[in-house]
């Protein structure tokens, strides 16, 4: 059935790609500016739609970074502002979009920026902290106005460009072979252990599109203790009713049958803005199926949505946590450290 869709939607996709080198054409032949920033400019970003785990990338290389002077500039996906804007306590994930909250809400010494027009936005964020030492771009592989000092792609282990197809055929947003302009490429989301063939598969089949130095890394998601939001604390958890409104919520449910037991579960599109009945809803299922050992469960990027006022009062007592993720590698870490921090040392005027 899948096959019978791609080919039906492929005319669709040779328009959209036609577009998308129409585009990439004339930013080749400077047509269209990009402009390059003494700062450094670290880019993360994929060829496809729907979540490839860039924000736990983005975390790694904020903590990776902490000892520099930092500000991170995402589009901010779905707020309600517009233009340039500094993140400050006043805001929330409507005003800056989830993520950017998300790195608010996580990284005190950071500086915390949305803006459509990354190149007007990179000029701004110097001007309110010329200091800055690397700026890192959020979803930014297709944003071509601004020249990165690395440019880091992410793929999905289950959902690999190099097997995917343009929109709407498939959830590339441009061709496999503008892989070309990435520094390095990150396989995310990967099991805890990948057969040496398969790894093998991997690079070979990911560099048929890249520059043949570009390197190949591996990592997964590892995710931590569950974090109280609202409620009152449980001492030990044994069942879950499980929300979500993200991307791919199926590794998360996964994860989380393999260590308590799910009593119940809603799951709502990516970047869902939650509503007072919403709420209400999952709480009444929740309250048909509740024992002194179970909590409303949800995940990281669904927790910032819901820190307000309006959602404490409806949660009351009940105890909503939330589970953190973070990434790591399954090998070259120490590789993929060292790149990034070199990025620094030696194209920064400022390190």
């Amino acid at each position: 059935m899948k096959q019978i869709f791609t080919i039906i939607l492929y005319p669709f996709a040779i328009l959209y790609d036609l577009g998308s080198r129409f585009r990439n054409h004339q930013y080749n032949i400077e047509h269209k500016k990009s402009f390059q920033f003494d700062t450094n400019v670290i880019a993360v970003g994929n060829l496809s739609v729907g979540g490839t785990g860039k924000t736990p990338i983005v975390e790694y290389i904020l903590r990776l970074l902490s000892d520099k002077k930092l500000a991170t500039l995402s589009r901010g996906y779905g707020r309600k502002t517009k233009g340039f804007r500094i993140a400050n306590e006043q805001d929330s994930a409507l005003t800056l979009g989830d993520e950017p909250f998300q790195f608010y809400k996580k990284f005190d010494d950071v500086m915390v920026t949305v803006g459509e027009d990354r190149a007007m936005a990179i000029p701004q964020i110097l001007y309110h902290k010329e200091d800055t030492e690397a700026v890192v771009l959020d979803d930014a592989y297709q944003h071509r106005s601004v020249i990165p000092s690395l440019n880091i792609l992410l793929t999905e282990f289950y959902r690999p460009f190099f097997n995917d197809y343009i929109l709407p055929a498939g959830r590339l947003r441009e061709a496999r072979k503008n892989a070309n302009r990435a520094t390095a490429v990150v396989v995310t989301k990967c099991p805890d252990e990948i057969n040496e063939s398969v790894e093998v598969e991997y690079r070979t089949q990911i560099n048929s599109y890249t520059k043949s130095s570009t390197p190949v890394f591996f990592s997964k998601v590892t995710y931590q203790t569950p974090i109280l939001i609202y409620g009152e604390q449980v001492a030990e958890i044994k069942s879950v009713f499980l929300f979500t409104g993200i991307s791919n919520h199926r590794p998360f449910k996964e994860y989380v049958a393999d260590n308590f037991n799910i009593i119940g579960e809603q799951h709502f599109a990516d970047h869902y803005k939650y509503e007072a009945k919403d709420i209400t809803n999952i709480i009444a299922q929740y309250d048909a199926v509740k024992s002194d050992n179970s909590i409303l469960l949800t995940t990281e990027k669904d927790m910032v949505r819901l820190l307000s006022d309006d959602f404490k009062e409806l949660f009351g007592k009940r105890p909503l946590y939330y589970i953190p993720i973070e990434v790591s590698f399954l090998k070259d870490g120490s590789k993929f450290d060292k790149m990034i921090r070199n990025s620094i040392k030696t194209k920064s005027i400022l390190a």
